[in-house]
């Protein structure tokens, strides 16, 4: 295992792996919003440090649990639902239409690689997406702009207009099971590539975390690309100890 800490080190290192490979598949976390000016989870200062997580049984049952949920879901919109993909989501982006990667999964949920032009069947969202809503029980999908007027005028959480079921954001919830057509692309994805790169996730939130483990124990060349050791950087070919942004942008592929 090789540890880079110098930028363009880390970059031309990452371009060769990129050009030599048949198949690549990116991994994203939290690590790689930050630059975008959305907190991740879990380190110190990040959003489960200031709220405790509504569980998924919680807002099932609550209502008082679904308000608060609602609350927190308009609060976080006013205050990240401008961010924009920066340097990392867009170097991804030229990597897929250059046709060397050919899926990204993420746990995030802020929808940046869509909006980098990734397309939707292209990305593979373990945890969901926080930028719409879903029915529960009928699956319909809700937009943000349609449930907020007669949220703030009532302070209840919003229903169904199809079929008056539970509404709630299209993430996956603490307690919520795993979307299974998404772990499934996600797995077969990761057994074709030959190339995993992990880029800005802690590696500790499992199932999420075992693709990168699978790709390493499955023969694929393993990069991590994050600012903190993980638990699997003793599995990895390389380890990028550098900010994503600024690795991202200087690698540089050719179209296949």
């Amino acid at each position: 295992m090789a540890v880079i800490e110098d930028v363009n080190d880390a970059a031309s290192r990452l371009s060769a792996a990129l050009l030599a490979c048949e198949k690549a598949v990116v991994f994203t976390g939290a690590g790689i919003s930050t630059e975008s000016g959305i907190p991740d989870y879990r380190s110190p200062g990040g959003i489960w440090s200031k709220m405790q997580p509504i569980l998924f049984d919680d807002f099932v049952a609550s209502k008082k649990a679904r308000r608060e949920d609602w609350r927190r879901r308009f609060m976080m919109l006013d205050q990240f639902g401008d961010a924009k993909p920066n340097a990392g989501h867009m170097a991804i982006a030229d990597w897929v239409r250059a046709g060397i990667v050919e899926a990204v999964i993420t746990q995030n949920i802020d929808g940046l690689h869509q909006r980098s032009g990734i397309p939707d069947r292209q990305v593979i969202e373990l945890h969901g997406n926080g930028t719409y809503a879903k029915c529960l029980d009928c699956g319909a999908r809700h937009e943000d702009a349609e449930m907020r007027p007669a949220y703030e005028a009532s302070g209840e959480p919003p229903l169904c207009s199809r079929c008056g079921g539970l509404v709630k954001a299209a993430v996956i919830s603490f307690g919520q099971a795993m979307p299974e057509a998404e772990m499934e692309r996600a797995e077969r994805a990761t057994l074709d590539a030959d190339l995993f790169i992990a880029i800005g996730s802690s590696l500790v939130v499992y199932p999420a975390a075992g693709f990168p483990r699978m790709a390493a124990e499955t023969g694929a060349s393993l990069v991590l690309i994050n600012g903190e050791q993980t638990e699997l950087d003793s599995l990895a070919d390389m380890v990028l100890r550098a900010k994503i942004g600024e690795i991202l942008r200087r690698v540089v592929v050719e179209t296949r």
